[in-house]
């Protein structure tokens, strides 16, 4: 059977760049709570309740699942109580009584406030008024409480029609409908029947089916508007009827191709028997090279009244339980959702991963208007490197801009020979500049994250930048690095505001345990140097993309960048990992990687090189540069394909070192099962290298996961918004 919950995560996942606010008016029923907390990777759930109500009812009803996917999912949500909320009442009241004038029907302004404050309206109303994206309901409200108050307020359009997608199992047989997916156009949501509803209801439903589905599930739309009655519309739209419907298809045709070449792909049959539709003779009428507008069987049909349109959907419920189904409406700009009464979780989180996939991909969706139930934080994110200063504006999880200060050589010559924080006014003043000359004052930023620098050994997590932790990065006590200067322009740059200003998961995150640490020489302790920011925020990237805490996992991840370090994440702790900075673990594009010792010894000890000359071969210039002579890895990579041996030998050397490496962490985790080996970096956009130490893994107990990048500004604003939306508390340094 395809999977179009697969399809629909990761369509939404490569579309989507901040979460939708979503309203859930049913709070009280455990289907709609279950299915809203296992989908808050997409959405930002709002329940219209209070929160102890909410998580009684997730105690008493919901045991059955996975209870740290459910108080996740809580954790994401925000709780209304609506007494609680006399001021959105109020507004709300005003707004909707406005509305109803318009449409000629007068009612008292506490007669308004009265209707409002039901769950259904209110939760209408939030959307309606900017303050939500999409409404969900239906489970256990009737229709004329929620939706058809919902279409009156929200519709964008006099029509609005409503289609029911079913993904069959696979015992249907796929010759009637390719791939066992069928989506019914239902006319009943429209009071009266008229040619030009059953058009717009056919030309409607085919776009809905081709927003879901890509062309390589579905290459064509192949759609049959039913016609079984020659007595009047009373029972279905006559052939008359019909007919007409179907001279009028050419026009809302062209306007939908207007929309989107995708609708290209759209054919529709007027007059075809219902008996034909559902059977294997539609396969045989409409089959490749018959004369119909058509080639093939349908996969859209339009059923001719509300009853047949109820009938055909209760009828593949019933025969087919394990069938995939869910509703979908046309015409409200994906500002709601509309849930049967029999619905399960599934059909819930399906109907809303619908709406919400249109909304990204063609509703030109940016963020939620207001930040009612979700304060959208604005945070600076600074990057310091060797030549450049990256920079990064986001507004909660969605990026404004990012622009990278490059430094010139001329620029940076009069610092040469000095201490690192000589640069401090000079990198500040360009920040400041840009911000200005971008429209952006100081004003504007709720917060600032810095790139940790060189300190001592401390936990992961978000630190505020404290008066200790500015002497540190100042005297460059662990060693002179740009990135010292982030917690020091990040506390500069909020003053006396009473902004905070905070450092994120700096390389000298140290939480591995005394035994990784003792080496056969009592003076060479292992050190802890790595990529913690990218590490912790790839492990926390893949807890989120299940629903769960960083806390709960056991990962193992691989940063592979210009230098590669393997870190094993024991259930919210980095327990390991090696110093890729000081010459150990696997070789990477400019980093030797670990050597035999006596080898190494006899080489620094050849009288050759320097000290400095030694270290540079570890660090800088050795590893694929000195084996290959290059670290352009697309360049690399192209070769690789070509068949170049020695550059097959030499990647591939490497990514063996990297899945040894990996596989060198099992034993972290005392036995408990490690749950997923995490690969990210720049050279996880490698197909070759990846698909090797995937190879190398085949036989562990664990998938593998590839997070392309290393989303450093992503990370340092994901660290401070953890803090400012309660998730976590702010350390402190030295403490």
């Amino acid at each position: 059977m395809y999977d179009i919950e697969r399809s629909f995560d990761q369509q939404i996942l490569s579309t989507s760049k901040s979460r939708p606010t979503v309203i859930f008016i049913e709070p009280g029923d455990a289907r709609v709570v279950e299915a809203a907390c296992q989908i808050t990777r997409f959405i930002r759930p709002v329940f219209l309740a209070s929160e102890a109500k909410v998580r009684a009812l997730v105690a008493s009803e919901l045991t059955q699942v996975d209870q740290d996917r459910l108080n996740w999912g809580l954790s994401e949500s925000t709780f209304v109580d609506i007494d609680t909320r006399p001021d959105l009442i109020e507004e709300f009241a005003h707004g909707y009584r406005a509305f109803l004038q318009g449409n000629g029907k007068e009612l008292s302004l506490a007669e308004v406030r009265t209707l409002v404050s039901q769950p259904s309206l209110f939760g209408i109303c939030a959307v309606k008024f900017g303050h939500a994206d999409t409404v969900v309901g239906g489970a256990s409200h009737e229709t004329r409480d929620y939706f058809r108050p919902m279409v009156k307020l929200l519709a964008k359009d006099p029509f609005v029609c409503e289609a029911g997608v079913f993904v069959l199992p696979d015992e249907h047989p796929t010759e009637i409908f390719p791939h066992n997916i069928v989506v019914f156009g239902d006319v009943g949501v429209n009071a009266t029947m008229t040619p030009d509803t059953l058009a717009r209801t056919a030309v409607a439903t085919s776009a809905i089916a081709r927003d879901l589905f890509s062309e390589d599930i579905l290459p064509q739309i192949n759609t049959a508007v039913v016609s079984y009655s020659d007595r009047g519309s009373d029972d279905g739209p006559s052939p008359e009827m019909v007919r007409q419907a179907t001279d009028l298809l050419p026009k809302y045709l062209a306007e939908r191709h207007t929309k989107g070449e995708r609708y290209q792909t759209i054919h529709i049959q007027g007059e075809v028997k219902i008996n034909a539709a559902l059977s294997q003779r539609s396969a045989m009428y409409y089959r490749p090279g018959k004369s119909e507008p058509w080639p093939g069987s349908p996969n859209v049909i339009i059923c001719p009244n509300l009853d047949m349109g109820n009938l055909l959907y209760h009828i593949y419920a019933t025969r087919y339980p394990q069938a995939k189904k869910f509703p979908v409406i046309f015409g409200l700009r994906f500002a709601g959702v509309d849930l049967p009464m029999d619905c399960s979780p599934e059909d819930v989180r399906l109907a809303v991963k619908a709406s919400i996939l249109r909304l990204h991909k063609y509703g030109e969706w940016t963020q939620t208007p207001k930040d009612t139930f979700f304060r959208s934080f604005r945070v600076l994110a600074i990057n310091p490197g060797s030549t450049s200063t990256k920079i990064a504006v986001y507004q909660g999880e969605r990026e404004s801009f990012t622009k990278e200060l490059k430094h010139s050589v001329e620029e940076l010559q009069p610092f040469d020979g000095q201490p690192i924080t000589s640069q401090f006014h000079f990198r500040k003043d360009a920040i400041e500049k840009f911000l200005h000359e971008s429209g952006l004052e100081m004003s504007d930023i709720d917060a600032v994250s810095g790139r940790g620098g060189l300190l001592h050994a401390m936990p992961h997590g978000t630190f505020s930048v404290n008066e200790p932790m500015l002497r540190d990065l100042a005297a460059g006590i662990q060693g002179q690095h740009a990135s010292n200067l982030g917690g020091l322009i990040a506390h500069e740059l909020v003053g006396d505001s009473g902004k905070p200003a905070f450092i994120v998961d700096p390389v000298v995150v140290d939480e591995v345990a005394q035994r990784a640490k003792i080496t056969g020489v009592k003076e060479l302790p292992r050190r802890i140097i790595s990529h913690a920011l990218n590490q912790i925020a790839t492990a926390h990237r893949y807890a989120e993309d299940r629903g769960v805490p960083y806390e709960k996992i056991n990962v193992i991840v691989a940063h592979l960048g210009g230098g590669i370090t393997v870190g094993a994440h024991k259930r919210g702790c980095y327990i390991d990992v090696n110093d890729g900075l000081g010459g150990e673990g696997p070789m990477s594009p400019e980093r030797a990687g670990s050597l035999p010792g006596f080898a190494l010894v006899d080489y620094c000890f050849s009288g050759k090189y320097t000290k400095e000359e030694i270290k540079r071969k570890l660090v800088g210039k050795g590893g694929i540069l000195d084996l290959l002579g290059t670290t352009n890895m697309m360049e690399l990579e192209k070769r690789y394909v070509a068949g170049e041996a020695e550059v097959v030998a030499v990647m591939d050397a490497m990514a063996y070192q990297v899945a040894k490496q990996i596989t060198s962490l099992w034993p972290a985790f005392d036995g408990e099962p490690v749950d997923q080996i995490l690969i990210t970096g720049g050279i996880a956009r490698c197909k070759p290298t990846v698909e090797y130490i995937k190879k190398c893994l085949g036989a562990l107990p664990a998938g593998v996961t590839v997070y392309p990048g290393e989303n450093e500004m992503l990370a340092l604003v994901m660290g401070a918004l953890r803090v400012l939306t309660g998730k976590e508390e702010a350390k402190e340094y030295g403490k």
